[in-house]
């Protein structure tokens, strides 16, 4: 019987895989695998739970950005509001000094105006007195000019008490 080389590559196949098994590689290979596979897994756990740790981590400081942005935006609201309500204090009480300023001056002029009327009627007066007394000193005698004048004087200052009253 000759044996070719294929029965010769089929026997020196089987005594390899014979040794093989024989040394126990495929179970070694297959520890080494499963050892592996374990470690390959126990990162894929660690970098799972890291990834939560972080997704929560993220999510908290989310929570806090938000929470520092909404008082952030409570703070300019509230300093909105206090500047218009200072605004318009400010305003009103511009405005309430303009006008009371307006008030007292309108009531100086309308005081100065009624002083001014009063001594230009006592001037009118006093002119009017003298000039009658003038004309009737010359063109009428004493006593009676005397009469005359005390007369018109008492007159007078009736008509001036009505004037001013």
């Amino acid at each position: 019987m000759t044996f070719d080389s294929t029965f010769w590559v089929a026997i020196s196949f089987i005594i390899f895989f014979g040794v093989l098994v024989y040394f126990k590689i495929p179970q070694k290979v297959n520890d080494l695998l499963t050892k592996m596979i374990s470690d390959i897994k126990n990162e894929i756990d660690e970098s799972e739970k890291l990834r939560t740790e972080s997704k929560n981590l993220l999510d908290k400081s989310k929570v806090k950005l938000e929470s520092a942005n909404k008082e952030s935006e409570k703070i300019l609201e509230q300093a909105k509001k206090e500047s218009e309500i200072l605004i318009i204090e400010m305003n009103d009480k511009f405005h309430k000094s303009s006008e009371n300023k307006k008030i007292l001056s309108q009531n100086k002029i309308n005081q100065m105006k009624e002083a001014t009327i009063k001594e230009i009627k006592n001037n009118a007066v006093k002119i009017a007195i003298d000039s009658v007394r003038k004309v009737i000193s010359g063109s009428v005698d004493k006593s009676k000019l005397e009469a005359l004048f005390e007369k018109n004087l008492n007159d007078t200052k009736e008509e001036l008490k009505k004037i001013n009253s």
